[in-house]
């Protein structure tokens, strides 16, 4: 559906695709089969997904960002989870640096929350932010982003 979408999207003049895009600034809608909080975790890793590439640094607010992390640590690998590339994050314990939040036991990992997020989500492009014993093993087992 994703797919198709896009295509069908994609053959939209660009003013007019810039419209449908600007239409829904301020909208709280979300997709079938997904809460708010899947909602805000798509537009926080996203956009990341956009501005790191272009080396931009595009600032994402703390207190929302702690709880897309805190929603995508729940799936526990499973669920909405599968659609996240897998990072070993068995055995470390998560520390936010610039809000109090914190998850998992084991081997530290430590930064801000952001690119705890980015982690958490299968971003490596996170790990160069990132401190402790846990993100040095996460640095040599995974390729670089």
């Amino acid at each position: 559906m994703i797919r198709v979408t896009a295509q069908h999207r994609a053959e939209l003049p660009v003013d007019q695709l810039i419209a449908r895009i600007r239409a829904t600034v301020g909208s709280r809608r979300h997709n079938i089969g997904v809460t708010n909080l899947e909602t805000l975790t798509d537009i926080l890793v996203h956009c990341q997904d956009i501005a790191i590439p272009l080396h931009r640094d595009l600032e994402m607010p703390v207190a929302p960002t702690a709880a897309a992390a805190t929603r995508v640590w729940s799936y526990g690998g499973k669920g909405k989870a599968r659609v996240f590339h897998k990072v070993p994050l068995q055995g470390m314990r998560l520390t936010a640096t610039d809000i109090s939040w914190s998850v998992g036991d084991g081997r530290a990992v430590e930064g801000p929350i952001a690119a705890i997020l980015l982690l958490l989500t299968g971003r490596v492009a996170a790990l160069p932010r990132l401190t402790g014993q846990g993100a040095e093993d996460l640095r040599q087992q995974l390729p670089p982003a």
